[in-house]
């Protein structure tokens, strides 16, 4: 067996691997949707709750099925998991607020600008990686 076809191998091994984790992850979503109950036990709250949360799932997974990096998929998952936990542990299925870091209000211009657009994305916390801006 070549080195190319070892490589090959265990590249279709990983996407099966991943390909099972997504799907598992994505039915994982649905079946938290369809139990789900408000904090407030207002029905309307918690169809509203239920229909963000499928509507969110739907969004982001489409948004994300054609990567095929490895790491980027792998940086999905943990995003998808750290958002169930979160959701889950707070009964609030919405993604929790960030703040800005120490200095948040720089110019509009020159370094100070890019610094501080450095500082926002390296605190973007795991859960928002896939939304633009928060």
């Amino acid at each position: 067996m070549s080195v190319l076809q070892i490589q090959q191998n265990f590249k279709a091994r990983m996407t099966l691997s991943t390909r099972s984790a997504v799907l598992s992850l994505y039915m994982r979503v649905f079946r938290i949707a369809r139990a789900w109950q408000a904090q407030t036990g207002i029905m309307s709250d918690t169809e509203a709750e239920r229909k963000y949360i499928v509507q969110e799932a739907r969004t982001l997974f489409r948004q994300n099925q054609q990567l095929t990096d490895q790491e980027s998929i792998r940086r999905c998952i943990e995003e998808c998991e750290a958002r169930i936990e979160i959701g889950l542990h707070y009964r609030i299925p919405y993604p929790r607020a960030t703040y800005l870091p120490p200095l948040g209000l720089a110019t509009q211009k020159g370094r100070k600008l890019r610094g501080q657009q450095r500082l926002r994305k390296q605190a973007k916390p795991v859960y928002l990686q896939s939304h633009d801006e928060t």
